[in-house]
């Protein structure tokens, strides 16, 4: 909880020593990461042909001292995962040459760096800070961990080039605002039948990216933003996508305020500044309302800049 490097390590090895390798990922309902979570980020980083993932989700004893038919009851789900021969079970923990003895005498213990010294982690220290491990990571699991920072406010204030920025700063990457491309084609027209396929392409783009960013990801607008302006310009918007951006949280929002000059694009709407105040105060009474994390950057480029790579510090 969670699997790390040092999992891919074990998984690794066993794949390169046997022809045919099957993977237990036992779990728990009280466990403090889902199970069923678990199991899915074990299938992606042992995906291949010849292994095989088996959740068991049975509230089992975890040592001998636990249940005195302890060894008796891990030798039937052994048995009921793998059926027919086992000839080899690997393992780095001190249980590996008792649990080899209990599947069969046919099977052999299989010692994969039990010292650690290999991959030098643990799950216990990655859950007490995950950033400073992150090099630990698998892809599969990062996502889990990464802290998502949300550029928020009206049109022209500057997000994307922030995003973009912080990015650079933080050595990480950034999800782009998936609308400007799906657009521009069409000449920047947004229309009502269009605020699914963005809203889609809006999530897709920045799950895809937290498997790549370093620690932080920083996301050029959200669901959220996209339910405001589809209430505006069409007084409506699909409950799926009004549900979904109650769900989808950010560890911080960066509220960008008006006080830059507006600047005309195929894309924007409206320039007149009382517009913009009250579209301004539209986007923070949304954020309050739900109660979500939100510094306000405002003043010119370099002092937007500063004050968010000094938010974003704090935060990690």
């Amino acid at each position: 909880m969670p699997p790390h490097r040092g999992h891919q390590f074990l998984i690794d090895f066993a794949r390169a020593y046997a022809e045919r390798v099957t993977i237990l990922v036992c779990t728990l309902e009280r466990d403090p990461i889902p199970g069923r979570l678990r199991y899915e980020w074990v299938c992606e980083m042992a995906a291949a042909p010849n292994v095989d993932v088996v959740h068991v989700d049975e509230d089992l004893p975890q040592s001998p001292a636990d249940h005195p038919q302890f060894w008796e009851i891990w030798q039937c789900v052994i048995g009921n995962a793998v059926p027919g021969r086992v000839d080899y079970f690997f393992a780095c923990e001190d249980y590996g040459p008792r649990t080899a003895e209990v599947i069969g005498d046919e099977c052999r213990y299989v010692p994969v760096d039990p010292a650690r010294a290999l991959v030098p982690i643990s799950a216990s220290a990655i859950r007490g800070d995950p950033l400073r491990h992150w090099e630990f990571l698998p892809e599969a699991v990062r996502p889990y961990y990464v802290r998502r920072v949300c550029i928020f406010g009206p049109e022209s204030t500057g997000k994307s080039t922030l995003a973009r920025d912080l990015a650079r700063e933080f050595k990480t990457v950034y999800a782009h605002e998936y609308a400007r491309p799906l657009l521009d084609p069409h000449g920047g027209q947004c229309r009502l039948e269009d605020i699914p396929a963005i809203v889609r392409g809006q999530v897709a783009t920045e799950e895809a990216l937290a498997r790549q960013a370093n620690r932080v990801l920083f996301c050029d607008t959200d669901v959220l933003t996209t339910t405001l302006w589809s209430d505006v310009l069409f007084k409506a918007t699909p409950d799926w996508i009004q549900a979904l951006a109650e769900r989808r949280t950010y560890d911080l929002y960066l509220l960008l305020d008006v006080d830059v000059p507006w600047v005309d694009d195929s894309q924007r709407f409206f320039s007149a500044e009382p517009v913009r105040r009250e579209t301004y105060a539209r986007f923070r009474d949304a954020l309050e309302r739900r109660g979500r994390p939100c510094r306000v950057i405002r003043g010119d480029w370099n002092e937007r800049l500063s004050a968010a790579i000094r938010a974003v510090r704090e935060l990690l």
